[in-house]
């Protein structure tokens, strides 16, 4: 956007429509907006109306798988079937280092580069052992 004033007001826009739609895709503006809420937090991936959305779903749910695995709190415990990853503002906030470092593994200017969050993990465990 050519102003942080016109961006917020896309924003403030977004958030306006998806907190009445109740499902996960809206198209605003010309834009396919994909959303889910984790906990205290909403999540968007945001794509030309060309974009396929189910692409966009992938890129959403592996943002929100691998977040929710590196970020899960030290020592609990999950059994696969009885728990969801739910991403928490205040985890996210204080490794949002590391929420960079995710986001760059999944895509790159705006190109997708990855949609599995198993990958992602890999990638981001030989980053963190390759560095000094």
């Amino acid at each position: 956007f050519p102003t942080a004033k016109e961006q917020a007001a896309f924003e403030k826009s977004i958030f306006s429509k998806t907190q009445q739609a109740g499902g996960e895709i809206v198209c605003l503006e010309g834009l396919t907006v994909v959303y889910r809420s984790s906990v205290d937090l909403c999540f968007y991936v945001v794509g030309g109306c060309q974009e396929n959305e189910l692409m966009l779903s992938a890129v959403l749910g592996c943002l929100l798988d691998t977040l929710g695995h590196l970020l899960r709190p030290w020592g609990q415990l999950c059994v696969p079937s009885a728990c969801r990853k739910e991403v928490e503002k205040r985890l996210l906030l204080e490794n949002m280092e590391g929420t960079f470092l995710v986001v760059d593994e999944i895509v790159d200017r705006g190109v997708i580069l990855e949609s599995d969050p198993q990958q992602v993990i890999q990638r981001l465990s030989l980053r963190v052992s390759a560095a000094p």
